[in-house]
C-alpha cells in the first residue's frame, strides 16, 4: 500500500517515511505512527505523520503485518 490514501493510515501501523531533510536522497525511515497530521483525504506526496520518536515526514509505504 502506498501512504497517499488517509483512511490507510491508523496510529499503530508500520511505515516507511521520508524526512524533510532526506527528501533529495530519497532515503526512507522505519517507524510507528503515533500521529496523523495532514487534515486532507489524499496528498500526491504522502501523508504527513508523527512517528512514536518524534521524527515527522511524508509516508512512502505501508507494511502490513505478517500473517
Amino acid at each position: 500500500m502506498n501512504g497517499r490514501n488517509r483512511i490507510n493510515l491508523q496510529p499503530g501501523m508500520t511505515v516507511d517515511i521520508v524526512l524533510k531533510a532526506d527528501q533529495r536522497s530519497g532515503k526512507l525511515t522505519r517507524g510507528i505512527v503515533k500521529d496523523l497530521l495532514t487534515k486532507s483525504a489524499t496528498h500526491p506526496h504522502g501523508i504527513k505523520v508523527r512517528l512514536t520518536d518524534g521524527q515527522v515526514g511524508r509516508v512512502q509505504v505501508i507494511h502490513t503485518p505478517e500473517k
